[in-house]
């Protein structure tokens, strides 16, 4: 078993206008997703809808130490706005499920449909 991360970009403005009913849907979507990992033999293990980049703060080396100023690692329209940790056998099947989120009517803006999936460093069974 391997444990992957699948990384949801997308445009944080276009998900504060839109409308609930438009956001309800969002959420029904990732609920089909994790009931078809169920289904599939995948196991959602965490995740989490992260807060707006605006609340992030970030680290970074500067000439007197590290710095820590306000916002996001890097300033860009689409940003990571959650993720899942998947134990799966299957990467092909696990992107194929991903297709659930990666829908034509997801609020994701220019990244509309960008889903990474990657396998965590030390996720497989037996690593220490």
């Amino acid at each position: 078993m391997t444990t992957y991360v699948v990384l949801l970009p997308g445009d944080e403005a276009a998900w504060e206008q839109a409308p609930a009913e438009q956001r309800a849907a969002v959420y029904e979507r990732h609920t089909e997703f994790a009931r078809v990992l169920a289904e599939r033999g995948h196991t959602v293990t965490g995740g989490a809808e992260l807060a707006h980049s605006r609340t992030a703060r970030t680290l970074r080396a500067g000439r007197d130490g590290l710095v820590v100023t306000d916002g996001p690692y890097a300033e860009a329209v689409e940003q990571l706005t959650g993720f899942y940790l998947v134990e799966s056998d299957d990467a092909d099947d696990l992107l194929d499920v991903c297709r659930i989120l990666a829908g034509s009517d997801s609020i994701l803006g220019d990244a509309k449909g960008a889903i990474e999936v990657r396998a965590v460093v030390g996720g497989e069974e037996g690593d220490a």
